[in-house]
């Protein structure tokens, strides 16, 4: 079986303006002939507004079609009984049609440096290529929105920020890109530099407010000065901490309560380790003060010194209440040289080791991570965001366990595929047993 890496949409896909474009894919991996129906990542007709994607399976056992305009969706009925001749068609016969998930923690400002001999370049050009390229890989797994944690400070200054930034212009229409400005002091002398520069970083674009309090020499102080600043300008909140503390858990739930939008913390690994008791105190707390927590399945991430990889006891979290997330941290970096940066790599591993059902699991990944970023609910209904993920398959359980093939598609367009092709020998037993095959439509070596 041959796995193709996510194809990048070609440049006629692209709205020279920078806004939405509107755009079937038959899950073959193969472009239409001249004639058939078009291919989605080559960008919609000019008469387009819209896209039908029929013949596919929801989560409760129904087959559909749905209809797409305006960047949402427009209407969802019964095989067939949506004509829509002029529409632009995406067959869905086989594929498991899902809210599309997001990329709630991720480090596009280190991704794909793990393999890079001496120090990693922190160039803007650099910076700004690898935010690109990583922001595109979580795109073509499923992710159609990726909150990206940006370190600011030391010589780089602002750089890494305002390269970040370009990056985030640059895929407008392809995906949604948020950055979150990563100080790494706040207070004493040092911190004064990092306090401004978490205030300029703000006034260029940053939409989240971060950092780890952990690495603080005064990590009160951090808070302080983080939760001051985000309710002067209303930016939420997301901070790095392995949650290991539970006295200092107390402190960040008192102090962040009432703050609107919102405080999220991750990778919280650290809760793992500590009594039961211990942790059940600090997950009552966090639900009372509305903190959620993002964790990382796969792994920590480079902004925490690596203490033992354990996930955050997500089952004793959500009992207590607490909303949590999940995400893909590291991609082929210092945190993780191997990381894959999927969504649905994190849903696995929480289904297979976190003691969640897979539903719930693939819900830490879409509605709990749209959430934790701020953006709207995606169902799939008339009237909700046309964020959404086609995986081959029938059931939540076996996309997590063999989710290759994957069509994307972003405000209302596909924008990016993924196709694998399984193919057994003509063998007596293949036959006998009616195994699965995904042929070429098209001759192949």
């Amino acid at each position: 079986m041959s796995d193709s890496q996510p194809q990048q949409p070609s440049p006629s896909s692209r709205n020279p303006a920078g806004g939405p474009d509107r755009g079937p894919a038959d899950g073959s991996g193969h472009r239409p002939a001249p004639g058939s129906a078009r291919d989605p990542l080559a960008g919609p007709p000019p008469e387009a507004t819209g896209l039908l994607l029929s013949g596919a399976r929801l989560t409760d056992g129904r087959t559909v079609d749905v209809r797409l305009s305006g960047g949402r969706i427009q209407a969802v009925g019964t095989a067939g009984s949506l004509p829509a001749p002029a529409l632009a068609r995406v067959d869905l016969r086989g594929y498991l049609l899902l809210p599309a998930p997001a990329e709630p923690h991720a480090h596009g400002d280190t991704a794909l440096t793990a393999d890079g001999e001496g120090p990693v370049s922190y160039s803007p050009d650099e910076v700004q290529r690898r935010a690109t390229e990583a922001a595109l890989l979580q795109l073509g797994h499923g992710a159609t929105a990726v909150r990206s944690h940006v370190r600011i400070g030391d010589v780089h200054g602002l750089g890494p920020m305002e390269a970040a930034l370009q990056a985030r212009r640059s895929l407008r229409g392809l995906t949604d890109l948020t950055t979150v400005a990563v100080p790494r002091l706040l207070t004493g002398v040092a911190g004064a530099d990092g306090l401004a520069m978490l205030r300029d970083a703000v006034k260029m674009g940053a939409s989240v407010i971060g950092g780890c309090p952990d690495l603080d020499p005064d990590p009160t102080g951090f808070l302080e000065g983080v939760l001051e600043l985000a309710a002067e300008h209303g930016c939420p909140v997301d901070l790095h901490t392995d949650g290991d503390d539970p006295a200092r858990l107390a402190r960040l739930a008192a102090m962040a309560g009432g703050l609107r939008p919102g405080v999220t913390i991750g990778p919280c690994g650290g809760l793992s380790r500590l009594p039961l008791e211990a942790a059940a105190r600090a997950a009552d707390q966090l639900a009372a003060a509305g903190v959620r927590v993002t964790c990382l399945p796969q792994g920590d991430c480079a902004a925490l010194e690596r203490r033992g990889l354990r996930t955050a006891p997500v089952r004793l979290l959500r009992a207590a209440g607490v909303r949590v997330a999940a995400g893909s941290g590291a991609l082929r970096d210092a945190g993780n040289p191997v990381g894959r940066g999927d969504p649905l790599e994190a849903a696995y591993l929480l289904a297979s080791q976190g003691g969640l059902r897979a539903p719930e699991a693939y819900q830490t990944v879409s509605t709990a991570a749209r959430e934790a970023m701020g953006l709207p609910e995606v169902r799939v209904e008339a009237g909700f965001p046309a964020e959404l993920l086609a995986v081959r398959g029938d059931r939540i359980a076996g996309v997590l366990s063999l989710a290759y093939s994957r069509i994307v598609i972003h405000r209302g367009r596909v924008v990016a595929r993924t196709s694998a092709v399984r193919e057994y020998c003509d063998s007596a037993v293949a036959v006998a047993l009616d195994l699965p095959r995904q042929g070429r439509t098209e001759p192949g070596p």
